[in-house]
């Protein structure tokens, strides 16, 4: 429709999409978009080979490719979608955190955590949040955009190359887990988180080779999301962001529990529960004096027990000049306690990175140019 008259048309301004990635694809759609380039379809094999086996991205490397056009191709289909900006280590070089620069300007933080028998990376899925959960630094920075599935896979290629040149302390490894707990609602940008997990999980060579089992997905309360997440049959973990077991405090807590309450997020999360065998993990981040009575501890053992369930209690990692502090270990024993009086499982999480801006969103907000 023409505008009237002396009236300009506002119109949304486009946000231009990060460089189509190979991995953004499944094995077919990469066969194709090979043909179209003038390539032979096994030419998406060999560059998944390179990619996600053999983890490089470098044309020099890729000697099985004929050497005219070598790197035409690859900078064409294997482009450069995250440029490194700041990495902090803690735990004795155990623990890695990075923030990178999206195509677009966006910065995003990922954290690589080496344990004893397991290394875990814990991945953005958007740039910012729309969450709004007053505790949280991402949550505050409000939500730039979706992230790609290349984007986010290239998150996990990257720590894998970091374990893979023996760049983390303990020597060279391998990347064992997958936690989808970085900067975003995973569930918000369902698409490309879902074929994300695809490429971490099917086998490799053609992706990552990471057991499903092996993956969590975090989410603060999509019912629909997570009705979704059950059907598509993924054994995934299922990381449920609780920290309230009441509405009245989860409201303010965790906004999104205005439109979804505790009752119906966990029934989409039982459901979630018996439709794939696997035991659902129940975030619960303790906030001194907000959330760590013992009658909501009570509260939430008599919702949880003779579920399918654990516990996760995080001692919450605050961020500068925040009101929201950490419960003291007086009163997180306490809890625990009372959750295993129900026959709840639970544990306290490890708090790696506490040092390094460690609360998901510090460090990118701390890199920030300032007055962005």
């Amino acid at each position: 429709m023409a505008p009237e008259p002396g009236k300009l048309m506002m119109v949304a301004p486009r946000r231009a999409k990060p460089p189509r990635h190979l991995a953004d694809l499944d094995v077919a759609a990469r066969r194709e978009w090979l043909v179209e380039l003038g390539q032979s379809g096994f030419r998406a094999d060999q560059l998944s080979r390179h990619y996600f086996e053999r983890l490089t991205h470098e044309p020099d490397a890729m000697t099985d490719l004929p050497a005219a056009g070598r790197h035409e191709l690859v900078e064409r289909v294997l482009p450069p979608l995250l440029t490194p900006v700041r990495s902090l280590t803690c735990d004795d070089g155990a623990t890695v955190k990075n923030v990178v620069r999206l195509f677009d300007g966006a910065t995003v933080e990922s954290v690589l955590m080496r344990y004893p028998g397991r290394t875990t990376m814990c991945v953005s899925s958007q740039a910012g949040c729309g969450m709004n959960c007053p505790f949280c630094a991402t949550g505050q920075a409000g939500l730039t955009r979706n992230m790609s599935t290349a984007e986010i896979v290239e998150q996990v290629v990257a720590g894998a190359r970091m374990l893979a040149a023996g760049e983390v302390a303990g020597g060279p490894g391998r990347v064992s887990n997958v936690v989808f707990m970085g900067m975003g609602e995973p569930l918000a940008n369902y698409r490309s988180v879902i074929d994300a997990v695809r490429r971490i999980s099917e086998p490799s060579p053609s992706v990552l080779g990471i057991s499903a089992r092996s993956v969590t997905v975090s989410t603060v309360g999509l019912v629909p999301a997570m009705e979704r997440l059950t059907a598509e049959r993924i054994p995934v973990t299922l990381a449920v962001s609780l920290h309230a077991p009441d509405d009245e405090l989860r409201n303010t807590l965790v906004p999104l529990n205005t439109r979804y309450s505790v009752d119906e997020v966990l029934d989409a999360a039982w459901a979630y529960a018996d439709a794939s065998g696997r035991r659902v993990s129940i975030e619960y981040a303790l906030i001194r004096d907000i959330n760590d009575q013992p009658w909501r501890a009570h509260l939430l053992g008599s919702m949880l027990k003779r579920r399918l369930v654990h516990v996760n209690v995080i001692p919450l990692n605050p961020t500068p000049g925040s009101v929201w502090t950490a419960s003291s270990p007086e009163a997180e024993r306490a809890f625990v306690r009372k959750l295993e009086d129900h026959g709840v499982a639970v544990t306290v999480r490890d708090t790696r990175g506490r040092e390094i801006d460690g609360a998901c969103g510090q460090l990118a907000a701390a890199t920030e140019p300032q007055g962005s």
